[in-house]
């Protein structure tokens, strides 16, 4: 998928983890968010899609870590 811009990649990617069992786990989350930072920084289109797979995402049904990378994802990148 390399050719593939990146912020489709990481909606795809979203897919297949959303697929499985509904929600993220912490490995899921790692991929999506290493497939933004490949380039040491997250583009606007990448910022809207995270945001777009982050507001699906409840508190409840995630481990505490998750939410934490997730909400530290939000803090540190503007998303």
């Amino acid at each position: 998928m390399s050719d593939m811009a990146s912020h489709l990649e990481i909606a795809i990617a979203s897919i297949q983890c959303f697929t499985n069992d509904g929600t993220l786990d912490e490995g899921e989350l790692g991929f999506l968010l290493g497939l933004a930072l490949r380039n040491d920084e997250v583009d606007e289109d990448e910022k809207r899609v995270l945001g777009s797979i982050f507001g699906k995402v409840a508190e409840a049904d995630v481990t505490p870590v998750v939410w934490q990378r997730i909400e530290e994802a939000r803090r540190r990148h503007g998303i």
